[in-house]
């Protein structure tokens, strides 16, 4: 069987498995879905495959307004990739396009323009315009339908450089007008301001274990920029966030939902969040980081069913079915505060943090960026100051091996500590304790296997 066939028995059977890992096309509708889109199964000859949705888009197909297929989790692969085309496209989803352009991204990942060019082409089927692009029409999408921005200030929020040029977009991708779009969704669904927030729905793909996830947040907490309240099951999870064009207050909830129904694990669904932003340029921006925070783009049948089969994890995995490794919503904060501890990170907030215009309940303080703290006592100092000039480098397109030799190059800096900072900062689902004696049957997915001893009270190695 191809590896086409296998894709068409996915969309065949409707497996959500496969939602953002592909997407398929249909040539007698012009229509492009996720693989699990309920309407009818088109014959294998109409279909054709694409690894992204850009991809869809550039060959002329329009989003499917029943299954929604820019609404998918993202490829697992772009967050376990260590290579340049996974570092592309977290840099991408961070919108360091849309900021910096082409060749920002290429300098960022060290590589001319062509080269990056060629290799997305190459892989994805769209190079980072069209990536961009993509995701722009996703943006602009839920600010059509979910706020009461003007329609000119979303295409500008969206990252569109011309009202022209996001009208074209959008009717390219959906078929719709803008103004289409928004009169699809009822008024009273959409927020007055985006200062009211934005409802979003945070996808996911397979069982979600929110407990443990939200467990973490809780016991890490810093006051003044983190709270986590409610009781166990039904706690919502609130903090600041520094973003490129201005700040935000994000509200995630722990229930999972999927049509209406909430449940602790869910077989596919999202988490509910709200986010306020002084600018809407950042929607974007957040919405990927909050992702990597809840590590909502992972694949958690490719961790359990690794992970099931070691003797020793395969009791935890089957409690435990879609646990999580939380990444970080900012890079730099986290590497900060797993150097100095908890403690003293509310001393940093209260110290050198910048408080908030309009504080919102116990958030009064954005975590003070590397800047304010460079050139401070001790290992923070040296740590915040080789962040700030770029000695140290977390962003989305880091190279991990070269951030954690870096990071090892400073004083006060065990390794245990850059453990936890590649594995949460950086994102590295591959991650042991330093010296440990862990078994093969663990790779690639060591940090998940971790994290189910550690909920489970377990010793870890």
């Amino acid at each position: 069987m191809t590896d086409q066939d296998t894709r068409y028995e996915a969309v065949r059977s409707r497996d959500a498995r496969f939602d953002g890992a592909f997407f398929f096309a249909v040539e007698t509708t012009g229509i492009y879905c996720r693989p699990s889109c309920p309407a009818v199964t088109p014959k294998r000859r109409n279909v054709r495959f694409f690894p992204t949705a850009a991809a869809a888009q550039g060959s002329g197909f329009r989003a499917c307004r029943r299954c929604r297929p820019d609404a998918v989790p993202g490829s697992a692969d772009w967050n376990v990739r260590a290579d340049v085309v996974g570092r592309a496209m977290r840099l991408i989803g961070d919108g360091v396009v849309d900021r910096e352009g082409v060749p920002g991204l290429a300098g960022r990942l060290g590589y001319s323009a062509r080269q990056v060019q060629r290799q997305l082409t190459a892989e994805l089927g769209a190079g980072p315009v069209a990536l961009a692009r993509a995701q722009r029409a996703h943006t602009a999408r839920t600010l059509l339908q979910t706020t009461g921005l003007p329609v000119t200030e979303i295409a500008f929020a969206s990252g569109f450089a011309s009202v022209r040029q996001f009208n074209d977009t959008i009717r390219a991708v959906y078929a719709a007008t803008p103004t289409d779009l928004r009169a699809a969704v009822r008024a009273s669904l959409r927020a007055a301001t985006p200062s009211a927030g934005i409802p979003l729905r945070l996808a996911h793909r397979g069982p979600y274990r929110a407990g443990p996830v939200f467990d973490l947040l809780a016991h890490e907490a810093v006051p003044g920029v983190e709270e986590v309240s409610g009781p166990p099951g039904g706690r919502t999870y609130r903090r600041t966030l520094r973003l490129p064009h201005g700040t935000g207050i994000v509200a995630v909830d722990e229930r999972t939902g999927d049509a209406g129904r909430p449940s602790a694990v869910h077989p596919g669904g999202w988490l509910d969040a709200r986010l306020s932003l002084t600018d809407p340029r950042d929607l974007t921006t957040a919405v990927q980081r909050l992702r990597r925070l809840f590590d909502l783009d992972a694949d958690p049948y490719a961790v359990d069913e690794r992970l099931g089969g070691d003797p020793r994890l395969a009791p935890l995995v089957a409690a435990r079915p879609g646990l999580r490794a939380p990444g970080a919503a900012d890079p730099d904060e986290y590497a900060v505060r797993a150097l100095a501890g908890r403690a003293a990170a509310a001393d940093l907030v209260r110290g050198h943090g910048k408080a908030l215009d309009a504080p919102c309940g116990t958030l009064t303080h954005l975590f003070p960026e590397p800047a304010a703290l460079a050139g401070g006592p001790g290992p923070v100092g040296t740590l915040a100051a080789a962040l700030a000039d770029g000695t140290v480098r977390l962003d989305p397109g880091a190279d991990r091996d070269d951030a954690q030799a870096a990071l090892l190059a400073l004083p006060g800096l065990d390794a245990r500590t850059v453990a936890a900072i590649r594995a949460r900062a950086l994102g590295d689902p591959d991650v042991a304790p330093p010296g440990a004696d862990v078994p093969d049957t663990w790779r690639p997915w060591r940090t998940y296997a971790l994290h189910h001893l550690r909920a489970a009270e377990e010793p870890t190695p």
